[in-house]
C-alpha cells in the first residue's frame, strides 16, 4: 500500500490521470453511439431505401442535452457536451429518438459502459502508478529525496516516464540509484542555501546493495562492505553478536562447515547479520528459518567459485521465507530492491552494545567508524 499524497498535491498531481480516465470513457460513449446511429442509417436505407435527414443541431442540442446530463453519470456528460462537435452528436441522439428508440433505456446502457472503461483506466493508472511509488521507496533510502519524488506536483509525468522507459528496455532502477547522490546533492546544496543540515552521501555499496538482501532493513547510507569491523558498527553487531549469528548458521547446517565458512567469510555477510538482528529483535524464530537451509540444499548447485555468493542469497531467502513455507512449494519471490516504505529514518536498528563512546547529541551510526579492518572478525 503506497503512502497517501500530503492534500495540498492530491488534486494536482492525480488530476492529469483521471481527466484522461474520462475522457477514454467518452472514447467508448462516443464509439457505442456511432454504432447504434450506424444501426438506423442501416435500417432506414434497407427499408426506405434512404437515410432519414439529422435534426437542426440547435434543436438537438436543447432537446438531448437535458436527458444527457440526467442519464450519463456528471463528470462523463460534462466531458462529452465539452468536446467540438457535440451539436452532432446531439443530433445522432435525437435522430435515433424520433426513429423510435428510447434514450432512457439506451443512455444508462452507454454510461454503464462508459463508467466501466473509465473505472478500468483509473484503475490501471492507479496500479502503474503504485508500481513507480515501490520502485522509489524499495529503491532509495529513508530520506528527502525519495518523498521528494512521490509527493511532488510532477509525479504522474515522472511515474509515466518510468513506464516508457522500462518499455525500451531500461533498467530504470539502476537509473534510479545511479542518480541518487547527483540528486542529493542538488538537494544537500538547496537545504544548505535555506540553513538546514545535509544529509551524507550514499556509499557505492549502499547503492549496490539495496535489493534482495537488504529488504526491509533500515540500513546507513556510508557502509564500505570491505571494511568489514566498520561496517558491523555502523550496523551495530559487535563481535559476541556477530559470533552468535555465525553459531546459529552452523547449528543450521551441521557437517557443513566449509559452506557455513564461505557463507560469513563472504564481504555481504554483515548484510545477513543484520537481518537477523533484526528478526530477534522482533522475536521471530531464527533457527527455524535457518533450517530450510537444510530442507531446501538447491544451493549447492553450481560452480565452486560462486558457492559463498549461493549460501548468502540462500541464507537471505530463508530468513525472509514466511513461516511453514514448503520448500519447493510456494517459495517466496524476494523483491528485486529494499524495500524502505517502513524505515522513519537510517538509524541502525538497534543499539550498539560495545561501542566507542559516542560524541552528545550525535547517533552511533554518525560517529567516526574505527579505522578500517579487512578480513574477518570471528
Amino acid at each position: 500500500m503506497t503512502s497517501p499524497v500530503p492534500e495540498e498535491y492530491a488534486g494536482e498531481a492525480f488530476a492529469e490521470s483521471a481527466a484522461e480516465a474520462v475522457q477514454t470513457a467518452v472514447m467508448a460513449a462516443r464509439l457505442v453511439m456511432a454504432i447504434a446511429d450506424a444501426a438506423r442509417r442501416h435500417q432506414q436505407r434497407k427499408q426506405k431505401g434512404k437515410e432519414d435527414d439529422l435534426p437542426a443541431a440547435e434543436e438537438a442540442v436543447n432537446e438531448v442535452g437535458k436527458d444527457v446530463r440526467r442519464l450519463l453519470p456528471s463528470d462523463i456528460s460534462t466531458a462529452l457536451m465539452g468536446e467540438a462537435d457535440w451539436p452532432q452528436l446531439a443530433q445522432q441522439l435525437l435522430a435515433l429518438r424520433k426513429a423510435g428508440v428510447d434514450l432512457d433505456q439506451v443512455l444508462p446502457r452507454i454510461g454503464e459502459v462508459a463508467v466501466n472503461v473509465r473505472d478500468q483506466v483509473a484503475a490501471k493508472a492507479s496500479e502503474s502508478t503504485d508500481q513507480w511509488v515501490r520502485a522509489v521507496r524499495e529503491t532509495l533510502p529513508a530520506g528527502p529525496v525519495r518523498e521528494a519524488i512521490v509527493t511532488s506536483p510532477a509525479w504522474p509525468e515522472m511515474a509515466a516516464t518510468m513506464s516508457r522507459l522500462e518499455e525500451k528496455g531500461v533498467n530504470v532502477r539502476e537509473v534510479l540509484a545511479t542518480a541518487y547522490n547527483e540528486v542529493l546533492a542538488v538537494d544537500q546544496t538547496v537545504a544548505k542555501g535555506l540553513g538546514a543540515a545535509a544529509e551524507p552521501a550514499m556509499s557505492r555499496d549502499a547503492q549496490l546493495s539495496y535489493g534482495p538482501l537488504t529488504t526491509g532493513l533500515d540500513l546507513p547510507r556510508d557502509f564500505d562492505l570491505d571494511d568489514r569491523e566498520g561496517t558491523l558498527w555502523k550496523l551495530a553487531i559487535d563481535p559476541q553478536d556477530n559470533q552468535h549469528y555465525a553459531r546459529l548458521v552452523r547449528e543450521a547446517l551441521p557437517g557443513r562447515e566449509r559452506e557455513v565458512d564461505l557463507l560469513v567469510a563472504h564481504r555481504e555477510w554483515p548484510l545477513v547479520a543484520s537481518r537477523m538482528a533484526q528478526m530477534e529483535k522482533e522475536n521471530k524464530p531464527v533457527g527455524g528459518h535457518l533450517a530450510r537451509l537444510a530442507k531446501d540444499p538447491s544451493w549447492q548447485e553450481g560452480s565452486a567459485a560462486q558457492l559463498g555468493k549461493r549460501m548468502v542469497n540462500a541464507t537471505s531467502e530463508a530468513l525472509q521465507r514466511p513461516v511453514g513455507d514448503v520448500p519447493g512449494q510456494s517459495r517466496v519471490k524476494v523483491n528485486t530492491a529494499a524495500t524502505r516504505a517502513t524505515s522513519p529514518s537510517v538509524d541502525p536498528t538497534k543499539a550498539v552494545k560495545a561501542a566507542a563512546p559516542a560524541e552528545a547529541g550525535v547517533a552511533p551510526h554518525r560517529q567516526p567508524a574505527p579505522a578500517a579492518k579487512r578480513g574477518k572478525t570471528l
